[in-house]
């Protein structure tokens, strides 16, 4: 497994923290396992993928539903992207 690879599954990781919390909204958690299942299609291309990924995530971060913690849970996954985005090209 490669260092790009090892980075996106704990950035899935903390997707999935996003969707197993109850306090944030459904839509939310939906459009979090979206861009988990994104990230990990080999089909696209990873900087594709990853800009696919952060466009949909600071979409979900812009919902005024979105408790405190839950934007800041996204903001930390779109920072982590956009360094394997960085690290990548």
């Amino acid at each position: 497994m490669s260092d790009v690879d090892e980075q996106l599954e704990e950035v899935c990781e903390k997707m999935d923290r996003i969707m197993e919390d109850n306090s944030i909204p459904r839509n939310i958690r939906e459009g979090a396992e979206e861009c988990s299942d994104l990230l990990l299609d080999s089909e696209d291309e990873l900087d594709v993928r990853i800009a696919s990924s952060i466009f949909k995530l600071e979409e979900l971060a812009d919902d005024p539903n979105i408790p405190l913690h839950g934007r800041t849970l996204i903001w930390n996954v779109i920072s982590e992207l956009e360094s394997i985005k960085d690290e990548s090209s």
